[in-house]
């Protein structure tokens, strides 16, 4: 009965839409910052911008996770999308390098905070048997957010300025906080906020059971993570106009693929679908590393998109299963830690080894794609280990 009963309620599609404006509140300034951060003098901080907003993403984790499961899903999603309102304001006034890159990592908060609760809400209102469509369509619509975020935030910069670009990020957040504020709560036991759902174990860092989700997580979103660094340079290389280009080709593919994605994955299990788009991201990196000119670095974003769109809704669907039911925020928690490590590293390594230096792009997509087949290889004998485990 659940197989034929629809997913797509008001308070999934409310859900959706929240979720798309908070990640283009968010990534409509990635594209401008890299060549902002330069004019203020702070060129050799590029691969900050990502890793420091990676960083307190990753370290709030364990706090959201464990806020998620206590606390309650709407309000910890509801943080992180007024870090986001708060932080566009913040731009335009801290204008010195010290004071963008305190900046960076506040805006990180937000990201730490929001995609952790609402992967545990959409949990709590899909089936089982559902998880991986109904993660699959709500990513399609984050990563909706991604795409048409870098593009309105370049236009918005090129026709009214910085300072405008940066309003607007927290317009789309305020609606996003809108939205979610007349959700209804789905945590069962909802606790009152109290100090001790501030203090963290060891076991609230890390779900040890989700840990293969965590691992794979890791090694593919460090090339994401150069992508955000290098690839605003790389268009100017190309002399694209607008940087943000890049982001919707390979968000455009990601999102029609998304369609059948998250469905696959729920038919023919999560492991065979996400070594099939581990196998699509390496390839489209060694395609980025070769595009040269307009269209092969599109065609190289594209099939990057289609990677992506493949993989993300297996690998969050995945975390669930792995994860324990009254859990869940831990579980996801674990799950965006790894990925936030994988992103902040990626982006920190890229930026030191660029250097300015635009011949060496294409190295640093080649070395990811080396990631992307460890990850390969990993489950591959994870997948053998799990077999040989139920046979015994």
């Amino acid at each position: 009965m659940t197989e034929n009963k629809s997913i797509y309620t008001l308070q999934f599609a409310l859900l959706c839409l929240s979720s798309l404006l908070f990640s283009a509140s968010f990534n409509m300034i990635i594209p401008e910052l890299p060549n902002y951060l330069s004019q203020m003098g702070g060129a050799e901080h590029k691969g900050l911008i990502i890793a420091l907003f990676t960083l307190t993403a990753g370290i709030s984790r364990p706090f959201s996770g464990k806020l998620t499961d206590r606390w309650g899903r709407v309000p910890v999603m509801a943080i992180g999308s007024i870090v986001c309102f708060l932080c566009g304001f913040l731009y335009p006034v801290l204008t010195t390098v010290s004071g963008f890159l305190l900046l960076r990592l506040i805006h990180g908060f937000s990201t730490g905070f929001k995609p952790t609760a609402t992967s545990a809400y959409v949990a709590d209102i899909i089936p089982r048997e559902r998880w991986g469509e109904a993660l699959g369509m709500h990513g399609l619509c984050f990563a909706i957010g991604g795409a048409v975020g870098p593009a309105i935030g370049s236009a918005i910069f090129q026709y009214f300025g910085i300072n405008i670009m940066f309003y607007s990020s927290s317009l789309f957040a305020l609606l996003s906080i809108v939205i979610v504020m007349n959700m209804k709560e789905t945590l069962a036991k909802k606790e009152k906020l109290n100090l001790s759902m501030f203090k963290i174990s060891r076991t609230d860092i890390i779900d040890i059971g989700v840990l293969p989700a965590g691992i794979v997580t890791f090694l593919s979103y460090s090339a994401f993570g150069a992508i955000l660094t290098l690839i605003p340079d790389w268009s100017d290389h190309l002399n694209l106009s607008n940087k943000g280009i890049f982001f919707a080709a390979y968000t455009i593919a990601s999102i029609l693929i998304r369609f059948i994605s998250g469905k696959a994955s729920d038919r023919y299990g999560r492991t065979k679908v996400i070594m099939i788009g581990l196998f699509i991201v390496g390839i489209s990196l060694y395609l980025i590393g070769q595009g040269d000119s307009f269209n092969k670095l599109m065609l190289g974003a594209s099939i990057y998109g289609i990677g992506t769109g493949i993989l993300s809704p297996a690998i969050n669907a995945w975390t669930i299963d792995l994860g324990k039911h009254n859990q869940r925020g831990r579980a996801v928690a674990t799950m965006y830690i790894s990925m936030e490590a994988g992103i902040g590293l990626g982006a920190l390594f890229a930026g030191m080894y660029y250097q300015d230096i635009i011949t060496r792009i294409p190295q640093v997509m080649y070395f990811n794609a080396l990631f992307l087949g460890i990850a390969l290889l990993y489950m591959f004998f994870w997948q053998g280990f799990s077999y040989r485990k139920k046979k015994a």
